[in-house]
């Protein structure tokens, strides 16, 4: 049984960067652990980390609740974007 923490993690209503972290896991099994062979999807995983986490305080400050957009409206907000 998974601890409650490691559920969150895995539920893509709390954690918008699911599949950067399942990526990022694969490539570092897939690799032996290299780090240097991983780097872009490290990368991928900062930067949704970052994006998410602005829209998070943007949200924060203005009074919006939740603080972090459910996966499906944050499914709207990347297609709007293109």
């Amino acid at each position: 049984r998974m601890s409650r923490h490691a559920q969150q993690l895995r539920d893509h209503d709390i954690n918008p960067c699911v599949a950067e972290t399942d990526a990022s896991r694969k490539c570092m099994d897939d690799n032996n652990y290299n780090k240097d062979m991983c780097t872009a999807y490290f990368l991928k995983y900062k930067s949704c980390r970052k994006f998410w986490n602005d829209v998070m305080t943007q949200r924060r400050r203005n009074g919006v609740k939740p603080e972090m957009p459910s996966a499906e409206e944050r499914r709207k907000m990347l297609e709007s974007m293109g």
